[in-house]
């Protein structure tokens, strides 16, 4: 097997440790870096080029719920992206899935679950681990599929325009932050509600609300 470039994002040391001999043992001579919150991460996304695979703890600082990984899946499509958590109520396991994540391994999974799930999604596959039965609603399902495929229309600089209006940011401050002008920032706007379906700006901070785990699943 080629070399493959890995990220395991976890503020964990000893978790990264287990995360580290499991791709160690699976990979051949893989590239391995690390990240302990969310801005680490994607200063090293920036940095390299050849990431295939991140690691992404569900719970670490600067990822509320899914807004981590939607992003990730927005500004590096191409990457695959493994969550994991302690966390492994089918719900959560469910939204991470159709949210776009590859693979969901809790953090209880020995070495051998941890090799199986990077083999199944370099595979081109989805992995879960045995035992955790998703909910079968097809119409959360759908919302929850259509959410992740409208955010990854966006562009990358529209995704941050819509994370700074969900924090509540005005036209002038998200304009002076990213350093661009505010009528560029207008067509932003105007763009993202027409991506999202939506008719304001405060229905567009609702939709990114729906990523933080402690909001409702659909809208």
């Amino acid at each position: 097997m080629s070399q493959t470039s890995v990220i395991i994002a976890d503020d964990h040391p000893l978790f990264r440790v287990a995360l580290k001999q499991a791709v160690a043992e699976t990979l051949d001579h893989p590239n391995i870096l690390e990240a302990e919150n969310v801005e680490d991460l994607f200063g090293l996304l920036a940095m390299n080029n050849d990431i295939e695979l991140v690691f992404l703890d569900l719970h670490m600082p600067g990822n509320d719920g899914f807004t981590a990984l939607t992003r990730l899946q927005n500004h590096h499509p191409d990457i695959l992206v493994i969550m994991i958590s302690s966390d492994d109520a089918p719900e959560i396991v469910q939204r991470a899935m159709h949210f776009g994540a590859a693979a969901y391994i809790p953090k209880s999974a020995d070495l051998a679950l941890i090799s199986q799930a990077i083999d199944t999604v370099l595979d081109g596959d989805t992995w879960l681990p045995e035992g955790i039965e998703l909910v079968t609603d097809a119409a959360l399902a759908s919302q929850q599929q259509r959410l992740a495929l409208q955010l990854s229309q966006l562009t990358p600089q529209q995704y941050v325009v819509l994370q700074r209006i969900a924090d509540g940011q005005l036209n002038k401050q998200i304009a002076y932050d990213l350093d661009i002008k505010e009528t560029t920032v207008k067509k932003h706007v105007s763009a993202i509600l027409l991506k999202l379906e939506v008719n304001n700006r405060t229905m567009a901070g609702i939709v990114y609300q729906q990523l933080k785990l402690n909001q409702p699943a659909t809208l």
